[in-house]
């Protein structure tokens, strides 16, 4: 196992107003904000320090989410997606998204554990 494997590894709010998420969160944690184009829109960023902290992400006419509150959204780190995508199945999960490769980020999966929530598990890039 890699010495990241098993860590809570990104946070993401999931939100239909960032620039109002933005603007509390520079306020109450001094948080700095940077922007990323992805696919659909604008994926922001908060550091600290000049270090990449979480990210704040969209959901306004994101398919399946009208009814989805404003929420804190998990990624924890694993040695092999593939692998945990699998176990995660065996072990009466489910898949909500089948792993995908984001260059410089890593090889994600959105899964649902077999007790019913919802998580991001990702395998970060090896220099992570």
């Amino acid at each position: 196992m890699s010495g990241h494997h098993g860590k809570v590894w990104w946070s993401e709010l999931w939100t239909r107003d960032p620039v109002g998420a933005r603007g509390y969160y520079a306020a109450l944690t001094g948080w700095t904000f940077g922007e990323m184009p992805v696919e659909g829109g604008v994926y922001h960023v908060a550091s600290r320090n000049g270090e990449m902290t979480a990210g704040i992400m969209d959901i306004s006419g994101m398919p399946g989410m009208d009814d989805t509150p404003p929420h804190w959204f998990t990624y924890l780190a694993v040695d092999d997606v593939d692998a945990a995508v699998q176990a995660t199945t065996a072990a009466g999960g489910q898949v909500i998204r089948a792993p995908w490769d984001v260059p410089g980020v890593g090889r994600i999966a959105i899964v649902i554990d077999p007790t019913g929530a919802t998580v991001g598990i990702m395998t970060p890039p090896a220099a992570g």
